[in-house]
């Protein structure tokens, strides 16, 4: 039997970007709006911009260096939430 792989010009070609996370400055792109909606809202909404303007910069940050180790942090994290605690004592 022949396998696919054997067959002259049977070959296609897999872009890298499609197996990557779509990313915003550095970060997932879910984390990165939910991050700058937050950050807007806590900096022009509630007129502490000395405080939502500077937190979500470190937050942002702070993903960038998450995504460098590891890509799927943020889907890890959000079926992390989702999944019922069982065996919780």
């Amino acid at each position: 039997m022949t396998r696919p792989e054997d067959i002259d010009g049977y070959e296609v070609p897999l872009h890298v970007a499609l197996t990557q996370p779509v990313l915003m400055g550095g970060a997932p792109r879910t984390f990165a709006i939910l991050n700058g909606t937050l950050a807007l809202v806590v900096g022009m909404g509630l007129h502490l911009w000395w405080l939502g303007f500077p937190a979500g910069a470190a937050l942002h940050a702070a993903a960038v260096l998450m995504t460098k180790r590891d890509p799927h942090w943020f889907d890890i994290f959000r079926r992390h939430l989702r999944q019922p605690t069982y065996l919780e004592s």
